[in-house]
C-alpha cells in the first residue's frame, strides 16, 4: 500500500499502511489525534488505512498536522501521492488494460479462421 493525501482547507484525508489491517492502531492513533487543540473530528478506517481529519483552520494547519504525524511515524508525506498524481496513475493503468483488450480484439478478429487461430488456441 502506498502513502496518498488529499488535503482541503479544514480537512485531511491520508491513506497509511501504518494503520492498515489494525483497528487497535488505528483507535491508538484516533485517541492521540483527538488530543490536539483544534481538531473537530477524526475518523479511521483500518480497512482501507484511512485517517480522515477535520480541524478548526485559525488553529491548525494541513502541514502541522502531517508534520505531526510524520514524527509520529505514522505518515510519510515525502512518500504520498496527491490526489491528482493518483488519478492519473490510476487512468494511465485503466488506458493500458483497454489498450490491450482493444489489440487484443482486433489481434484476435484478423487471425479468426486461420491455422495461426488454431495454435494460439492450442497454447
Amino acid at each position: 500500500m502506498s502513502f496518498y493525501m488529499h488535503d482541503v482547507p479544514g480537512r485531511l484525508r491520508i491513506k497509511t499502511p501504518f494503520i492498515k489491517g489494525n483497528e487497535n492502531l488505528a483507535k491508538h492513533v484516533e485517541r492521540f489525534l483527538e488530543q490536539i487543540n483544534g481538531i473537530r473530528s477524526i475518523t479511521t478506517n483500518p480497512l482501507t488505512g484511512s485517517i480522515i481529519m477535520t480541524y478548526d483552520e485559525k488553529k491548525l494547519t494541513s502541514q502541522m498536522l502531517l508534520d505531526t504525524l510524520k514524527t509520529r511515524g505514522i505518515f510519510n508525506p515525502d512518500k504520498a501521492l496527491t490526489n491528482d498524481q493518483y488519478i492519473r496513475s490510476n487512468a494511465s493503468k485503466a488506458g493500458q488494460i483497454v489498450y490491450k483488450a482493444v489489440v487484443g480484439a482486433f489481434v484476435e478478429k484478423a487471425f479468426e479462421g486461420s491455422a495461426l487461430s488454431l495454435l494460439t488456441v492450442l497454447l
